[in-house]
């Protein structure tokens, strides 16, 4: 049994089940009820913070991601910090920068690191399969958020169905004639959800008998800036759609300021959607897919936690995906 079954069964976040197991403040008496139940009906408890990694002596876990301003990481850093903490762990942030220069840097010299932690938790950092394979025989315990096949814990979003949920909805709502903001992978900029978001929006075309027009499929960089210049290009030299979906909601904003630029609006325009829920689409009543971004660092910190505590357990890893859900908001209407 894992966190995320007490959660499930509990009916509450993930970051509050952690609270709530560790007997930490700011959990109601109610959800601090509903989680020893449920823990109780499944055999969960939370280990010990006193046990460390079997030769592992320092005390310390890092957090590595690709950058360490952006929204994303800034939530899954700080739900992670407060799970290692409350473990007795202290915690070493590694910001990439976005540079593979500080990538190589860090990966080529992991004896140096394992010197310093007794785990990682990687945030979407897109790894070579030489560092992968360094990275799993380096004696480090290792936990990731937003990566796949790699040979550890990992936590994520089903990327692919997301991006399927976000097309539908436009489909249902009477939109056939979509484009679709992509992101670019790139070695400088780790942009590991694109490849499946886009084959996410193909088959949702797919389901509904229609095909993915190449001049409706935009570079984007996974940023403000990256959209607002794909949405520009769009305007500027394809035929516009009645509906985009663009694979972040960062590039969502930015396609929308560049409507606004050219005196179009969505969704009256054309609709936007988008996934994430960032902290901004509320405000600016961006229709999204959300993910829940402190739950998978909280549940990717709890299962680094329970590697390093109980060294006897199984060392077959596992690949666990929380649920997104769509939100409807005022971006996105039905075609006339």
């Amino acid at each position: 049994m894992t966190i995320q079954d007490v959660a499930v069964l509990s009916g509450l976040s993930i970051c509050t089940v952690s609270r709530a197991l560790r007997n930490l403040p700011n959990v109601s008496e109610k959800a601090q009820a509903k989680v020893a139940d449920a823990a109780a009906k499944l055999g969960y408890k939370a280990s010990s913070a006193a046990a460390r990694l079997a030769g592992g002596n320092t005390g310390s876990i890092a957090i590595i991601a690709p950058t360490a301003t952006a929204w994303f990481f800034a939530q899954a850093v700080e739900a992670a910090e407060e799970v290692f903490g409350d473990s007795g762990f202290d915690t070493v942030l590694i910001s990439l920068r976005g540079k593979s220069s500080v990538k190589r840097k860090i990966f080529g010299d992991l004896l140096g690191l394992s010197q310093r932690v007794d785990g990682v938790l990687l945030l979407n950092v897109d790894l070579s399969e030489s560092e992968v394979a360094l990275l799993a025989a380096s004696g480090l315990a290792v936990a990731s958020v937003g990566m796949t096949s790699v040979p550890w814990d990992n936590v994520g979003i089903d990327d692919e169905l997301a991006a399927w949920q976000a097309t539908s909805h436009l489909l249902g709502l009477g939109h056939w004639d979509l484009a679709v903001l992509s992101g670019r992978e790139t070695q400088e900029n780790s942009v590991l959800t694109s490849s499946d978001r886009l084959k996410g929006f193909s088959r949702a075309l797919k389901d509904h008998h229609l095909t993915v027009h190449p001049d409706l499929v935009i570079n984007s960089d996974s940023t403000i800036d990256g959209g607002r210049k794909a949405m520009n290009e769009l305007i500027a030299h394809r035929s516009l759609p009645t509906a985009v979906f663009a694979d972040c909601d960062e590039a969502a904003f930015g396609a929308l300021m560049a409507m606004r630029e050219h005196g179009l609006s969505a969704p009256k325009s054309v609709s936007v959607i988008g996934i994430d829920d960032h902290p901004m689409s509320w405000f600016l009543g961006l229709s999204t897919v959300a993910q829940p971004v402190a739950d998978q660092g909280a549940f990717a910190a709890n299962l680094l936690v329970d590697r390093l505590q109980n060294t006897d357990a199984p060392n077959e890893p596992s690949n666990h995906f929380l649920d997104t859900k769509l939100i409807e908001r005022k971006t996105t209407r039905r075609q006339r």
